[in-house]
């Protein structure tokens, strides 16, 4: 059973609706469907960086839509991926009589850059309507790791926004508080990537006074336990 589409009072809330009236709305707004074959069928809509703030707002504003909750905000890794297409190419092909030009089927492998993603569950409290899901999407998993955050326009999402920071690397810019919220400050990898390698057990541990019988600063490990 796919979601339900319909909202208050008849508001459609598809993804192909609310495309329609974000990109009338904001001049230059790119918005991109993405589908769900799963059983949920739940449509999101990709924002483009320079007007997803502007995009939200219409969204949590508009008099029918009124989505003026974020009820979660989700990070997703999408690492580097290797892409097999099958082609057809015009080659020259050693035969009985000769060379002659052919028609031929490749293999070719490409490598399509990873990317990071934040999601997020919108819904109405005023119209008791939702969820519509949005998704912001960075440039790349290393330096192009930044997106406009979404705080300033659903507050909800500023301790979701700072986790996924924390746990994937995704910059929030212009997020008013951002910074680590399970891991130290120290702490200079991003746990929940896919690529993560955790380290090993015996690795020693800054400790910051909370083991018991521990020294502020002592280095706790697998062989002084």
């Amino acid at each position: 059973m796919s979601a339900p589409e319909l909202g208050a009072v008849g508001v459609d809330l598809s993804a192909d609706a609310l495309r329609a009236l974000l990109v009338a709305a904001i001049e230059g707004c790119s918005v991109t469907v993405v589908e769900n074959e799963s059983p949920s069928g739940q449509r999101s809509l990709v924002l483009d960086h320079e007007h997803a703030v502007e995009a939200a707002i219409f969204l949590r504003d508009n008099s029918e839509l009124r989505l003026d909750f974020c009820s979660n905000v989700t990070g997703v890794d999408w690492p580097d991926r290797e892409v097999t297409e099958k082609v057809k190419v015009k080659k020259m092909v050693e035969g009985l009589e000769g060379a002659t030009e052919q028609e031929v089927e490749e293999t070719r492998k490409t490598l399509a850059p990873g990317y990071l993603e934040a999601v997020y569950h919108l819904f109405s409290m005023e119209k008791k309507h939702g969820p519509v899901i949005l998704r912001l999407r960075t440039r790349d998993r290393a330096e192009g790791n930044h997106l406009p955050s979404l705080t300033p326009v659903w507050r909800s999402a500023e301790f979701q926004e700072r986790e996924a920071f924390d746990l994937f690397g995704i910059v929030f810019d212009g997020h008013p508080d951002l910074r680590r919220i399970l891991m130290w400050d120290e702490f200079a990898d991003y746990p929940m990537r896919k690529d993560y390698v955790s380290p090993a057990e015996d690795e020693p541990v800054l400790d910051d006074g909370c083991l018991p019988g521990a020294e502020p600063g002592a280095e706790q490990g697998a062989a002084d336990a």
